[in-house]
């Protein structure tokens, strides 16, 4: 479907592109946001696409998957791909999310550096600008993120350090706490996009399937609070999400959360499984508000030994090769 906004069409190389008003050709394609664990790359997502698509927290390896936000403009559709942070992987799950990362960047279009402005520029943003210098053909805009953390003298120091990391197509401060030149990011990855018409229907904010959506909801609820060994070894997988026969306003699903440890399992249930109802309730809510009808969850805890380090645990757990 196009963009309301689409007014008279033209073909380039054979694909039909939508023209926007003020007369140029209507963009469209992908955009992946990299760096470190913790910068603020899904945070940013989601204030660019108007609506929560990814996870969020200050835990180290939020982000396992790919995930996909759209952001619908009246000159261009910018998918947004949300990778895991890039680091010196210790699993074999490290190393699949590495090798995850490094695909996307042969893949997109554009690339988002992100690095925040309250941190010190470090070995890991020096790693990741290394990786970097070998795209040789896709631009990269390096965004200096959480300004809102730090005050204008800081912003400026990081501006500069950031610039001499490598050659950057441009060099943009924002927040996506306050909104801060959200815009501007959003209009740097946009002119760098190729002419074509829309890739996805409008209103589309992301082509994540349902119960991957779910499950990581529920795996957010799972990090409140959690010491920091255990983020790493929590896994969620939803078997189930079904309407309740004879109820129209009321929808189940059945999930697994997984350990690797017995202890562990002892930690995330807590005393008398006041902590595990406390996930639950927490999910449930970010649940409903994804669906948009009351939701009954089944939430239960299993121990898979390992399973970051087991190339079958992985798969079952999908995160293929």
């Amino acid at each position: 479907m196009l963009s309301e906004c689409a007014a008279g069409y033209g073909t380039i190389d054979g694909v039909t592109s939508p023209q926007t008003p003020t007369g140029t050709r209507f963009k469209s394609g992908f955009a992946c946001f990299i760096g470190r664990p913790n910068v603020g790359k899904s945070t940013l997502m989601n204030a660019l696409v108007g609506m929560k698509v990814a996870i969020t927290s200050n835990k180290p390896q939020t982000t396992r998957r790919a995930i996909r936000g759209i952001v619908h403009r009246p000159d261009a559709q910018l998918v947004i791909v949300d990778t895991p942070g890039l680091h010196k992987p210790r699993t074999l799950l490290g190393e699949r999310l590495d090798s995850l990362v490094r695909s996307t960047l042969s893949e997109v279009d554009v690339i988002g550096f992100c690095i925040p402005a309250n941190e010190p520029v470090g070995p890991g943003d020096r790693f990741i600008a290394a990786e970097l210098a070998q795209v040789k053909r896709t631009p990269v805009v390096a965004i200096v993120t959480k300004t809102d953390l730090a005050d204008r003298s800081q912003v400026a120091e990081q501006l500069l350090k950031v610039s001499r990391l490598g050659e950057w197509a441009d060099v943009v401060p924002c927040s996506a706490e306050s909104g801060y030149q959200l815009d501007v990011v959003s209009d740097l990855l946009a002119a760098r996009l190729p002419e074509g018409p829309p890739l996805y229907p409008e209103g589309e904010l992301t082509d994540e399937p349902e119960q991957i959506l779910v499950a990581e909801l529920i795996r957010e609820a799972a990090l409140e609070g959690v010491r920091e060994e255990l983020p790493h070894s929590i896994a969620v997988v939803v078997e189930e999400i079904r309407p309740r026969e004879d109820r129209d306003d009321l929808i189940d699903v059945q999930a697994w959360l997984y350990v690797e440890r017995p202890s562990q399992k002892g930690i995330v249930i807590g005393p008398k499984g006041a902590r595990l109802k406390e996930v639950g309730t927490r999910a449930r809510k970010q649940i409903e508000a994804l669906l948009g009808t009351r939701v009954y969850l089944d939430l239960r805890i299993k121990v898979a030994k390992d399973w970051q380090r087991d190339p079958k645990q992985l798969r079952r757990l999908g995160f293929y090769d």
